[in-house]
C-alpha cells in the first residue's frame, strides 16, 4: 500500500514539475520574442494621376513600437517630402538647413533625445528611409518641407505589449490616403468654386481677372496633422487686353509662386525678384511686357497660424501682374511645375 501511495506522489511532483518547465519555457518565449526587432512599414505622401492632388502626410502618422525596432518609409509621390526627427527642444530648421544636412541612409540612422535625424528633400517615389529607435520615448515626426505634415513614434520597452501590428498600420494608412486623395467630402472643389470669378463666394477688384492657385485642408487626428493640396492654377489660361491686370489669390495651405521666364534655382526659399512691389493693400504687383522678362512672386500662402508668445507673421496670398503688351505669356509656380502647375495668360490688343 505504501509504495503504491509513493509512485503516486513522485506521478505527482513530476507533474508540477513538468508545468513549472512549461511555464519557465512560456515565459522565455514571450521574452525572447519581445527582444526580437522588428521592422515596421510606413509610406510618406500620395497623389492623384495626373499629380494635381498631393496627400501631405506620414501615413499613418501615429505608429506604436519597441526599443530597437525600425521603420522604413516609402515616399509615394512627386511633391518633395523629408522623414525628420529633432533634438528635444531643438527649434524647427528650414529644410534647405535640415539638421544640419541630411543623415545619410547608410549606416541606418538612429533616433533618441539626442539626435537630429533627416532624410532630406525626397521627389522620387518609391525610395525608401529607414530609422532605428534606440531609446523609450515619443518622438514628433516631421516634414521640413509641409508644416501641416507631422505624426508621432510612440517607442515602448520591449516587455511592453503594443496595441496594434502591422496589419492595423496598412489598413489605417490605406483608409487615411483614401479619404484625403479622394476629398471624400469635396471640400476642395467647393473651395476651388467659391473661390473663383463669377461665384457667390468672389472676392476680388472687379478690374482685375482672378486666377485661383491651389485648393488645400487640413485634418487633425490624435497623431498630428495631415493636409491635401489640389496644385493647379484654377483657369490655365486667361484672355485679357492689353493694359490690363491679373491677379493671383492663394488659399492654400501649400505656398506656391507666380513665375515668368527662367526660373532657375529657385527653391520655395527664394525671395521675390527685385522687380516685385507691395501695393497698398499687402498684395504683391509686378509689371510683365516681354515674354523674355523674368518675374518671380516669391513664396504666396496664408499666414502661419498664431501661437502664444511668438510674433504674428504676415502672409502673402495675393499676385497682381499688369500686361502693357499684347502676346502670349507663359508661367508656373515654380515650385510645383513638375506637377503639372502651369498657366498662361494671352493679351489681345
Amino acid at each position: 500500500m505504501s509504495s503504491a501511495f509513493q509512485f503516486g506522489d513522485e506521478k505527482g511532483i513530476d507533474m508540477r514539475r513538468t508545468s513549472r518547465w512549461l511555464v519557465v519555457l512560456g515565459t522565455a518565449i514571450v521574452f525572447s520574442q519581445a527582444l526580437v526587432a522588428e521592422s515596421w512599414q510606413a509610406t510618406v505622401g500620395a497623389q492623384s494621376t495626373d499629380k494635381g492632388v498631393q496627400v501631405l502626410a506620414f501615413l499613418p502618422n501615429e505608429i506604436w513600437i519597441h526599443t530597437g525596432d525600425s521603420i522604413t518609409w516609402t515616399f509615394d509621390s512627386d511633391e518633395a517630402h523629408s522623414v525628420t526627427f529633432l533634438k528635444t527642444g531643438q527649434a524647427r530648421p528650414t529644410f534647405a538647413a535640415g539638421c544640419p544636412g541630411t543623415t545619410p541612409m547608410s549606416p541606418t540612422p538612429e533616433v533618441n533625445s539626442s539626435t537630429c535625424v533627416n532624410s532630406g528633400l525626397i521627389t522620387t517615389p518609391g525610395t525608401t528611409y529607414t530609422v532605428v529607435f534606440t531609446s523609450p520615448g515619443n518622438y514628433t515626426l516631421l516634414c521640413l518641407l509641409h508644416v501641416n505634415q507631422t505624426g508621432i513614434i510612440h517607442v515602448m520597452d520591449p516587455l511592453v505589449p503594443l496595441p496594434h501590428d502591422q496589419d492595423f498600420y496598412d489598413r489605417q494608412a490605406s483608409l487615411e490616403q483614401r479619404d484625403l486623395l479622394y476629398d471624400r467630402d469635396g471640400g476642395l472643389p467647393k473651395k476651388f468654386k467659391e473661390d473663383s470669378p463669377h461665384s457667390d463666394g468672389e472676392n476680388r477688384h472687379a478690374h482685375n481677372h482672378l486666377v485661383v492657385t491651389g485648393a488645400g485642408e487640413i485634418v487633425a487626428t490624435p497623431g498630428g496633422a495631415q493636409s491635401v493640396s489640389l496644385m493647379r492654377f484654377m483657369q490655365h489660361s486667361v484672355t485679357i487686353h492689353a493694359g490690363e491686370t491679373v491677379e493671383w489669390d492663394s488659399s492654400d495651405v501649400s505656398g506656391h509662386s507666380v513665375t515668368f521666364g527662367d526660373d532657375t534655382g529657385i527653391t520655395a526659399l527664394t525671395p521675390r525678384s527685385s522687380n516685385v512691389v507691395a501695393d497698398s493693400d499687402g498684395a504683391l504687383h509686378a509689371v510683365v511686357s516681354s515674354t523674355s522678362d523674368n518675374v518671380h512672386s516669391g513664396r504666396i500662402a496664408p499666414a502661419p497660424q498664431e501661437r502664444t508668445n511668438l510674433a504674428s507673421v504676415p502672409g502673402v496670398t495675393r499676385f497682381r501682374v499688369t500686361f502693357p503688351i499684347p502676346g502670349t505669356y507663359p508661367y508656373k509656380c515654380a515650385f510645383h511645375d513638375e506637377l503639372g502647375m502651369v498657366g498662361e495668360v494671352i493679351v489681345l490688343p
